[in-house]
């Protein structure tokens, strides 16, 4: 759906639900099992403290019930109700999110929170965003389960060299271009389709969390996982303007101090299960390699570089990649 289309939507339902009192549905991937799926706990967590506080009351549809990325999104923009987003539904309105998507961008979580709680590049993001859709707004980076690894079927992958002639799922677009640089390839599956692929061989390979890659029983077709810090792993909770626009100054700090107060919960609970994940991995079939401090610099001295050239050929103004980079204290890495 063309960008201007998005924000005429969302623009002319406005006057259309601003006083309805209806359940507002929360659309997201994954199972609901706030163990299992840290985006289920984030989801329950913010019903749970919205209704506790507030006449708003929230109806949750996990495992992708309000259909795919890329219908959530455009119901979300035009319809009263809040949404999390993966890059694949993010991505087509926003593109400029993709910068925060750049390989091996992070050293530890701490780095990837106070770059997205307090730098300028993400700020251009939600302007961006609400700018195109007519007011709706990223409300919250939601975390999933740390740092990305990559899993493998037959070959370990130690280094960049590794990946020569394999064949990765891929999630989206930016993904596709990181494993051509390794010099493997990149196949779009969606996540339902996952396991399959991978039992089939249509793909050897894939990046995902230890999180996910348990909610997917990876491991049964996977046997080596390599955490290499690939991409630290997040959602984007997504609100449509209108409603935003709809709720009373005390509601809209309930919503607030709500999301604020889940996403602090959901990041505690995502950095205190992250090892136990790994163990679990071990213990069920898996492999798991920690590469050294030179294997990192190689991954990220191929990927990055890139992965930042692939950035600029999708008309993302560069003032964006200057400030993510200028957020991070890491500006020479532009310069190479």
């Amino acid at each position: 759906m063309k960008l201007k289309v998005l924000a005429a939507t969302a623009l002319l339902a406005g006057t259309a639900f601003a006083a309805q009192a209806e359940a507002i549905k929360l659309g997201y991937n994954g199972a609901p099992d706030a163990e299992k799926n840290a985006v289920h706990f984030f989801a329950e967590t913010l019903e749970k403290i919205v209704e506790e506080n507030s006449d708003i009351e929230i109806e949750l549809f996990p495992k992708s019930q309000l259909g795919s990325e890329q219908e959530r999104m455009e119901n979300t923009l035009a319809t009263p109700s809040l949404n999390v987003a993966s890059f694949a539904g993010l991505a087509p309105v926003d593109p400029e999110s993709y910068v925060s998507n750049t390989p091996f961008m992070f050293s530890t979580p701490e780095e990837a929170r106070t770059f997205f709680d307090e730098g300028a590049y993400w700020k251009m993001v939600e302007e961006a965003f609400s700018d195109r859709t007519g007011g709706s707004e990223i409300l919250a980076v939601v975390e999933e389960g740390g740092f990305l690894a990559f899993t493998s079927t037959d070959k370990p992958i130690h280094s960049p060299a590794d990946f020569a002639g394999m064949k990765f799922r891929a999630m989206d677009p930016s993904q596709v271009a990181l494993y051509e640089a390794m010099g493997a390839s990149g196949t779009p599956v969606p996540w339902t389709e996952v396991y399959a692929a991978l039992q089939t061989g249509v793909v050897e390979g894939q990046m995902n969390p230890p999180l996910y890659i348990i909610l997917g029983s990876l491991n049964e077709v996977q046997k080596y996982m390599t955490r290499a810090n690939v991409q630290y792993s997040m959602q984007f909770l997504v609100g449509n303007g209108a409603w935003l626009a709809s709720l009373s100054e005390a509601d809209r700090k309930v919503l607030e101090d709500a999301i604020a107060q889940a996403n602090a919960l959901t990041r505690d609970s995502v950095q205190a299960n992250v090892e136990n994940r790994v163990e679990w991995l071990k213990e069920n079939g898996m492999e798991v390699i920690d590469p050294t401090p030179e294997q990192l610099a190689e991954f990220q001295a191929i990927g990055q570089p890139s992965f930042i050239a692939w950035l600029g050929e999708q008309n993302i103004d560069q003032s964006f990649i200057d400030a993510a980079f200028a957020d991070l204290g890491k500006s020479e890495l532009l310069q190479q």
